[in-house]
């Protein structure tokens, strides 16, 4: 039985949800649609430029969850797996996770985007275990604040490093598939890294490496 780890965004899902729920939020009015737009668009090509600033980009995506009330938000997160989580899923990767769950690995989902966001997302795909970003709450509400390590980039290992403590898991024999360069430290880390459907960066690097590639679209 061997760990085996999986990106969320773009990896099993066929878009980024953190920039879909963005989009949501406009539709909704729920934020500035000038200025949250500009925000929600410049952030991903950061992320996919690798030169995201975690803590700024942070500082904007969990504002809508301190500005509103858990009741609001739990009514769009519902409207949001309908609409645009649901057709996004990929067949494929549901059943990459069932070929991993009948051979016994245990399944983690580790993702950059926060739980509020990615936790009904896991619920949805069966998995138990996920590393999110995890937004502080304070007598039941939202802050705006991130609790922890955020799990960007090398913060993926430290949380993950953080999550096996006491665990019979280990990194060792590990699987970890992703389609970003940005999870190159974790990639690293793996006994058996997979590349999926990867960026041009993450994609040189595979083919340097001699890592799998794959695609689940």
């Amino acid at each position: 039985m061997s760990l085996a780890i999986f990106d969320l965004d773009n990896t099993l899902l066929g878009i980024d949800s953190d920039h879909a729920w963005g989009e949501f939020l406009l539709e909704q009015g729920a934020v500035d649609p000038i200025s949250y737009r500009e925000a929600n668009e410049r952030f991903l090509r950061d992320y996919e430029d690798g030169t995201l600033d975690i803590h700024a980009f942070l500082a904007v995506a969990l504002k809508p969850l301190a500005d509103n009330t858990p009741e609001q938000l739990a009514a769009w997160h519902q409207q949001f797996m309908a609409s645009k989580i649901e057709p996004n899923i990929l067949p494929k990767g549901e059943e990459l996770l069932a070929r991993h769950r009948a051979h016994g690995d245990t399944l983690l989902i580790v993702t950059a985007t926060n739980r509020f966001i990615t936790g009904p997302i896991a619920e949805r795909l069966g998995v138990d275990h996920l590393i999110a970003v995890e937004p502080e709450i304070v007598a039941g509400r939202y802050t705006g604040r991130v609790s922890g390590t955020p799990s960007y980039r090398e913060g993926k290992v430290v949380r993950i490093e953080e999550w096996l403590t006491g665990k019979e898991l280990t990194l060792d024999d590990a699987w970890f598939y992703s389609d970003s360069h940005n999870d190159l430290a974790l990639l690293e880390r793996v006994d058996h890294p997979v590349a999926v459907d990867p960026d041009d960066l993450l994609r040189q690097e595979a083919k340097a490496r001699g890592w799998r590639i794959i695609s689940l679209r």
